[in-house]
This record gives C-alpha cells, sequence and structure tokens, in this order.
C-alpha cells in the first residue's frame, strides 16, 4: 500500500533539511508508533523496514526508546517454562 501524505511546503522543506531521507524517516516514525501502542510485532516492523536481522531490529526500537513488551505475566511464565525445563533435566 501507497500512503501519500499532504504538508504544508514549508514544514515539509524543514523536515527534508533536518533528515536526509524524509520519507524513510517517515516510516521509520510509523513503524516506532504502531510498535509502541502494540498495532505491529518487531518482526513486522522488520518486514516494513527491510531489516532481515531480529537483532537489528531490536537495535533500532531500542535507540527510539520503543521497548519489548513484556510483562509481569510473561516473565512469570517463562520462569515456568524454565522450572519445568530444570525439571525434565534432572529426571
Amino acid at each position: 500500500m501507497q500512503i501519500t501524505i499532504d504538508l504544508p511546503e514549508e514544514i515539509a522543506n524543514t523536515m527534508g533539511q533536518k533528515w536526509d531521507n524524509f520519507p524513510r524517516k517517515a516510516l521509520e516514525c510509523i513503524a516506532i508508533e504502531a510498535y509502541r501502542q502494540e498495532v505491529i510485532t518487531s518482526a513486522q516492523v522488520g518486514r516494513m523496514l527491510n531489516i532481515a536481522s531480529r537483532y537489528e531490529v531490536d537495535a533500532f526500537l531500542k535507540q527510539a526508546g520503543a521497548y519489548l513488551h513484556y510483562d509481569e505475566a510473561d516473565l512469570e511464565q517463562d520462569l515456568l517454562t524454565m522450572q519445568e525445563l530444570v525439571s525434565k533435566e534432572k529426571s
């Protein structure tokens, strides 16, 4: 899908002077905000920005201050999984 954004010329010029690749910067901003609001996943951010490596996507999101969605419930589930794996190893 292609999206067109209409901006006043003076604002577009100012942004274009600040950012070398203004269209790319706009796409990155959309991806970051969509990720922050949990509209898209980090994998989708990678596809959207054509970043192949999951680690590069994680680094990009971290640099933007858009951190991994990981809450207390996720931590509890991970701890249970680890306990189960340790129990299986001992058996």
